[in-house]
């Protein structure tokens, strides 16, 4: 995979002029940059992924507070990672991330805020805190007692209501919308710190993220974060069960 520098990480290249690549500031394996790029691959838009730590000097700073992710588009500059989705959504229509009909587009919010609210703040985050950045990163012990009250106290019902809301491939109508984009990156990273979704306990749940896994647009992000997965040293051995994404491999 082609690098611009060490800070620059082209994804999607192809000959097109130069102002037609986004450009998405964040980090790789971060829950809402992978629901810019899975929307951005979806939609076949080219862009390029800068990490933070350095960006090119040649380009001004995308979000004045310094938040990621953050979308740079020709002179244009937004962060949040849904906004960022609604841009996108504006800039290519189609394949659309969130259905015609008002009340499944409204569902899909839904969903879309629930993932990066009561998902992301009281499971994941959490748990990769104490999980990889408390004892790997900051080599400070982990607090076991509040990663098992996470696993006994919040996420059951969690858990149990998407297993609730599933009725069929995708939350949302016959295809993926930014409801399933922003509930499977969650658990992409749920995985990758070595917790499994219990499929005795959660089977609608666990065929659910597996199906859209297998995405095309999601199984080309998940490739190309391989790397960034294996310097962590992060787990991504559920993704093996997955064959879609094996057509990918380096």
């Amino acid at each position: 995979m082609p690098v611009r520098d060490a800070a620059c990480l082209m994804a999607n290249r192809r000959i097109r002029k130069e102002e037609d690549v986004i450009t998405i500031h964040g980090d790789p394996l971060s829950v809402h940059t992978r629901k810019v790029i899975v929307t951005a691959i979806l939609k076949d838009i080219d862009y390029q992924l800068v990490i933070p730590d350095r960006p090119p000097p040649s380009r001004r700073k995308p979000s004045p507070d310094e938040l990621i992710p953050a979308l740079q588009d020709n002179d244009f500059a937004l962060t949040d990672s849904t906004a960022i989705c609604l841009y996108l959504e504006n800039k290519q229509p189609s394949p659309t991330i969130l259905p015609g009909d008002i009340s499944a587009c409204g569902r899909a919010l839904w969903f879309n805020a629930y993932a990066d609210g009561t998902l992301f703040r009281n499971v994941v985050q959490p748990l990769f805190y104490q999980t990889i950045v408390a004892p790997k990163i900051r080599r400070v012990p982990s607090d076991i007692k509040l990663i098992d009250q996470i696993f006994k106290e919040v996420q059951p019902s969690i858990f149990g209501y998407l297993e609730s809301q599933i009725d069929g491939q995708f939350l949302v109508g016959d295809a993926m919308t930014l409801a399933d984009i922003a509930i499977a990156s969650n658990f992409i990273v749920y995985q990758y710190i070595g917790y499994n979704v219990d499929v005795a306990r959660y089977p609608k749940l666990g065929k659910y993220l597996r199906g859209v896994a297998e995405n095309e647009a999601f199984g080309k992000a998940l490739d190309n974060e391989k790397p960034f997965v294996a310097t962590m040293g992060l787990d991504r051995s559920f993704l093996d069960r997955f064959s879609f994404i094996h057509q990918f491999a380096a």
